[in-house]
């Protein structure tokens, strides 16, 4: 009886683990990139908060939040005591007294002049919507850029597993045609082993690959937001592997113009230069206008008889009707100089904006030139894994006839199976590359977002 040799064992066994440890397809779905897109904006908590901060900004952005209209108020107040007092002198010795007033009144107070600072509030609310409105177009681009690189990611993982059940496969086969050869005198064990070997190689390489393509399908979940752990979406569509040259001079123009991190600084420069504005306006004088109404009804009664007449005091009522029209007129005439100190400080802070805006073009300007040379690099590498990844097709083509025709050993074609291998791997990551890079230059150029 023919013993089992355990390097056979072993490799049933570990054929066993990665047929098990194969992720279930009962429960993936397939989904494209604007669907994915789609789902993650929705889920986005991100994106959810900067559109409560545009809601915020849009309440606040009404000309009545800005001083223009006057303010009239209605005041209700009561005025009410009571008197009782015990004087034996007196020709009543004890007396009480109730009083009583209910006083309605409406007040108005209108700001007339107080050099139109209502004008650059509205300006100011303007600006801050604009930029609360900016600010949601940052996170909806970066979670685009987040949902899309996992994307790709997932696809260029299962590609690079379709590239190891196929060398899989040929080591399975090469073993297959090793056992068939012993049994016809023509192989011997070590033969057998190194396939066997072979395939063990491939097998771990497999689960390797395996985890990593299940961590980049989680990852895409958590970039879509999805939080039920029963369901896997794996991309339907295809990486788009046209690719064309950009020039750096169109690619600056379009940054220098759409970029939101940059729209974001404009807008705070332009907030500074209100500011600044504002407290020069302090220097004007301020015009007021204050009108109003009110109207007083009051009660009295009191106890005892009048000495003379022998009467009851008993109760009135009376009433009080009161109108005025008010000017005021306020000017500051000093203040130990807070109010220059508060234009200046607020020019240098103007000044502090524009130096941002400066220092974030620079800093713009370096990560497009580093991320358009490293695209066209990866161009470039790509191309020669294109021309890579052929020849090592048709190397390993070559090597298999020649394998079966005994003109070279299982070392020669395991050497030609590495480089296939490595040739498959390097073009998917310069293609992967490609697009990584390719996202970036759209999302400095304010592209990702339309």
């Amino acid at each position: 009886m023919n013993k089992i040799h355990p390097s056979i064992l072993k490799w049933n066994l570990f054929l066993l683990i990665f047929l098990f440890a194969a992720p279930s397809n009962a429960q993936n779905r397939k989904i494209s990139l604007s669907e994915a897109i789609k789902i993650g904006l929705k889920n986005n908590f991100q994106i959810q908060i900067a559109k409560k901060q545009v809601e915020i900004a849009e309440n606040n952005n009404t000309w009545k939040n800005t001083g223009r209209y006057p303010t009239i108020d209605f005041n209700l107040n009561s005025n009410n005591s009571f008197n009782w007092s015990n004087n034996p002198a007196s020709f009543n010795p004890r007396i009480s007294n109730i009083t009583g007033g209910l006083t309605p009144s409406i007040d108005g107070r209108w700001i007339l002049f107080d050099g139109f600072k209502y004008k650059i509030n509205k300006q100011r609310f303007e600006e801050l919507e604009f930029q609360s409105q900016t600010q949601v177009g940052i996170a909806i681009e970066n979670n685009i850029r987040a949902i899309m690189v996992a994307y790709y990611q997932v696809i260029i993982q299962k590609e690079q597993l379709k590239t190891l059940e196929e060398v899989i496969k040929l080591s399975k086969e090469r073993i297959d045609y090793q056992k068939t050869r012993q049994e016809f005198g023509q192989a011997g064990r070590f033969e057998i082993v190194q396939s066997s070997d072979a395939f063990l190689n491939d097998s771990t390489s497999y689960l390797i690959q395996l985890n990593t393509y299940e961590t980049t399908l989680l990852n895409l979940k958590l970039a879509m937001g999805i939080d039920d752990m029963n369901i896997t979406y794996e991309p339907k569509d295809k990486i788009d592997e046209k690719v064309k040259r950009y020039l750096y001079s169109d690619l600056e123009q379009k940054m220098f113009s759409k970029n939101r991190n940059l729209k974001q600084l404009m807008i705070s420069q332009k907030l500074s230069q209100l500011n600044r504005e504002l407290f020069e306006k302090d220097r004007k004088p301020i015009i007021t206008l204050g009108s109003g109404i009110s109207f007083r009804e009051n009660g009295y009664w009191q106890s005892g008889k009048n000495p003379i007449t022998q009467e009851l005091y008993g109760g009135d009522f009376s009433s009080n009707l009161n109108y005025y029209l008010n000017f005021g007129l306020t000017f500051n005439i000093y203040d130990a100089g807070q109010r220059k100190r508060n234009i200046e400080n607020a020019k240098v802070e103007e000044e502090i904006a524009q130096l941002n805006i400066k220092d974030l073009k620079r800093a713009l300007s370096n990560q497009l030139k580093v991320a358009l040379q490293n695209y066209n690099n990866q161009l470039d590498l790509l191309r020669l894994t294109e021309k890579l990844i052929k020849n090592a097709e048709e190397n390993l083509l070559i090597s298999k006839e020649r394998f079966k025709a005994g003109q070279i050993s299982s070392f020669d074609i395991r050497t030609v199976e590495l480089a296939y291998i490595n040739a498959s791997q390097s073009r998917l990551n310069a293609l992967y590359n490609v697009k990584n890079t390719e996202i970036e230059l759209i999302r400095l150029t304010g592209g990702l977002v339309r």
